[in-house]
């Protein structure tokens, strides 16, 4: 059994590495194609307890003010809280984490922050079989929301989830929709995806499949966006309110985010975690919209959890 999750675990490794490979190439792409030269910085390292990882970080570029595309692989030689409150049947054991965790913060307000992650977690109690689960997803935070790309985003994300059944998508979106929330603004982070954890309620295969659909399909849907929207002008107004709004993004990482509080307690690499927030934000007391505004109708009518599908 230990051989079997052995050459599992590789297969996944070698898929996460390729994924983060192509999907620097691709920014890499819309970078060139704005005008930039601006490159993903890679940044391998190694931690003392064990394992390492390879972190790819653009910054300053035209179309990308700041991307983090990130691969870990680390062992683990006691489960922190984090990771044992939901499985107390895990508790002390060694284990590893892998995965590949993004978050792109284009320059451009009309272009939105984009965020995805895949993951494979594997315990290894003493004297019992390796427990091990997926999880992931992606999700999209808007600043000027525009509703054929929201529909386009949603109906990717139902696309790749139909093999898998019937009901995985509307699943997987109201755990998105419950995860990335706000609970002290009673708002959403963004307009949603896909979100999921604890996930081996396949074979081992059939959740690998569909990890592979899941990574694959956020850079199939947040591509054809960068092409639209990468010239579209804007003003230093637009700028300031998204500036203002990635605000929010930072609350929610340092407060909620389940990845960034596993890596602070497993004693993760500073850098890499918390390579997702934006090199520049703004926040501002009470700041007030008209009742007519689009920045008005980003809080009142995008960030509410709707069927998105059905009524674009």
């Amino acid at each position: 059994m230990q051989d079997h999750i052995s050459a599992d675990i590789q297969r996944v490794r070698d898929f996460l590495l390729n994924l983060q490979a192509r999907i620097c190439d691709q920014f890499e792409q819309q970078e060139r194609a704005g005008g930039g030269t601006a490159q993903f910085i890679i940044d391998d390292w190694t931690r003392a307890e064990g394992g390492g990882g390879r972190s790819r970080v653009l910054q300053d570029g035209n179309v990308i003010e700041k991307g983090g595309v990130m691969f870990s692989h680390i062992q683990i030689k006691q489960l922190p809280a984090s990771a044992t409150a939901r499985h107390p049947e895990i508790a002390g054991a060694k284990a590893q984490a892998l995965g590949v965790s993004l978050v792109i913060h284009p320059k451009n307000p009309h272009l939105p922050t984009s965020h995805a992650n895949i993951r494979l977690f594997v315990a290894q109690p003493e004297g019992q079989a390796p427990i091990w689960w997926f999880g992931g997803g992606f999700d999209l935070t808007p600043f000027y929301p525009d509703d054929a790309d929201i529909k386009a985003w949603h109906q990717a994300a139902a696309d790749l989830c139909q093999p898998f059944g019937d009901n995985v998508y509307a699943e997987h979106k109201q755990w998105c929709d419950d995860y990335f929330y706000l609970k002290h603004r009673d708002e959403q982070r963004g307009i949603g995806g896909l979100f999921f954890d604890d996930l081996n309620c396949w074979d081992f295969e059939t959740c690998f499949q569909y990890i592979q659909a899941v990574g694959n399909g956020y850079l199939n849907a947040i591509i054809p966006i960068f092409e639209k929207h990468r010239h579209t002008p804007y003003t230093q107004a637009q700028r300031d309110f998204q500036l203002y709004r990635r605000g929010r993004y930072v609350e929610f990482n340092l407060v909620y985010d389940r990845g960034t509080l596993f890596g602070l307690q497993t004693g993760g690499r500073i850098e890499s975690i918390l390579v997702s927030l934006p090199n520049l934000v703004a926040w501002s007391y009470r700041p007030e919209w008209d009742a007519d505004s689009p920045e008005k109708r980003l809080t009142d009518y995008y960030l509410k959890p709707k069927d998105w599908l059905n009524i674009l």
